[in-house]
């Protein structure tokens, strides 16, 4: 992706856990003369009735981990003005599946089969009618955490049982078809209108995940017309800027998105495809700032 940017004089790193992304961020920004505040959202205390915030119009990159903090930080900036990236219904609905789910549907993009209920009962009453097997997710999570391939009926009754002891967002259940794909699967990053990177996650021997914190590895996925296109429609149906978008192919070759990711991580995509996804990044905040 090309542009030619006018350099903004200052943007805000806003972070809760310094990875490597953060620092390719901060890096991509000095080299283009822009002033950087790193700000540790764990130590931000925000005045919400501050007429004529010193927040208005700052262009914020947010970069929390928790969900938690991302959106609530992200709302109270907004709310005094500041352009925040991403903006706060991005926050709400791509870190939650549920929500994120009903947005690519009404946006008509292509997603697994997916069933939500609301107690143990109805869950494993669904999943008869669902069929086996079937993966279970938490709404809110990431890397993989607390999602499992429920293979029959025993399965399930002892993962659902689990997590009624679990906090009360763990007791709505959120299933998904097991789609019999490759062992991989694909995230590509989306700057603005445009795909500049993807590559392949492929699961470990022995595990169906693809996580790459859960060890799997990478390769360079080529960006096709149909990749790009389906990547856009997911994250503007988000009001994403800057994401990352996971999808899955079935048998028949068609992509469907699984997930879209409000924080997303790069370093991987960097790595293998050697793309300059960071300066992209920054170079797309730099327009927004004209």
């Amino acid at each position: 992706m090309k542009s030619e940017t006018k350099p903004i004089s200052s943007l805000t790193i806003l972070y809760d856990n310094i990875r490597w992304e953060e620092k390719a961020l901060y890096e991509a920004a000095k080299k283009r003369g822009i002033q950087v505040d790193n700000v540790d959202c764990r130590a931000l205390f925000i005045d919400l009735n501050e007429a004529n915030s010193h927040y208005k119009n700052k262009i914020i990159v947010q970069r929390c981990v928790s969900y938690f903090r991302s959106l609530h930080s992200t709302a109270a900036l907004e709310g005094l003005g500041a352009c925040v990236v991403n903006p706060l219904h991005a926050a709400a609905t791509c870190g939650n599946k549920l929500f994120a789910h009903m947005n690519l549907l009404n946006a008509g993009v292509k997603t697994p089969k997916t069933f939500s209920a609301f107690s143990e009962e109805s869950a494993l009453e669904a999943l008869d009618k669902f069929g086996y097997p079937a993966v279970i997710k938490p709404t809110i999570g990431s890397w993989g955490r607390l999602v499992a391939l429920l293979r029959d009926k025993d399965a399930a009754k002892a993962v659902i049982e689990d997590r009624m002891h679990m906090f009360p967002i763990y007791h709505i259940y959120y299933v998904e078809e097991f789609v019999k794909r490759p062992p991989r699967d694909i995230r590509a990053i989306v700057v603005g209108d445009t795909v500049v990177a993807a590559i392949y996650r492929y699961s470990t021997e022995g595990d169906w995940k693809t996580n790459m914190a859960l060890g799997g590895r990478a390769e360079q996925c080529p960006v096709s017309n149909e990749l790009e296109n389906i990547c856009v429609k997911a994250a503007k149906s988000m009001d994403g800027k800057i994401v990352g978008v996971d999808l899955m192919e079935s048998e028949q070759g068609e992509l469907m998105v699984h997930e879209v990711n409000n924080t997303t991580e790069f370093k991987n995509t960097v790595k293998v495809t050697g793309v300059d996804v960071p300066g992209l990044m920054i170079d797309y905040l730099c327009n927004l700032g004209k």
